[in-house]
């Protein structure tokens, strides 16, 4: 295929034209989140879904669950709750 022909815009003066820009892609580095963090993050998800789930099935028959009653609504969601706050620190 041939190749278009560059032509030089004669109506701009030479002193606005840029000089030429860098066009070399630049690396970023942005270092990304530490595997503990992400470990971290969807453990307390998990870990307050997981509380909220045993509590439905089995709060009266384990002792401790039962003797915190509704307290085991706010434990589970405050774990699943940090978690999802935690995401935002997450690249």
């Amino acid at each position: 295929m041939p190749k278009a022909k560059v032509t030089r815009d004669t109506t701009r003066p030479a002193s606005t034209t840029s000089a030429g820009a860098s066009r070399t892609p630049v690396k970023i580095n942005t270092g990304g989140t530490p595997t503990w963090y992400k470990v971290i993050m969807f453990g307390l998800m998990l870990l307050g879904l997981g509380w909220i789930i045993v509590f439905y099935l089995a709060g009266d028959q384990v002792q401790f669950l039962a003797e915190l009653g509704p307290w085991n609504y706010l434990i589970g969601f405050s774990g699943m709750i940090a978690g999802l706050l935690m995401t935002m620190g997450w690249r």
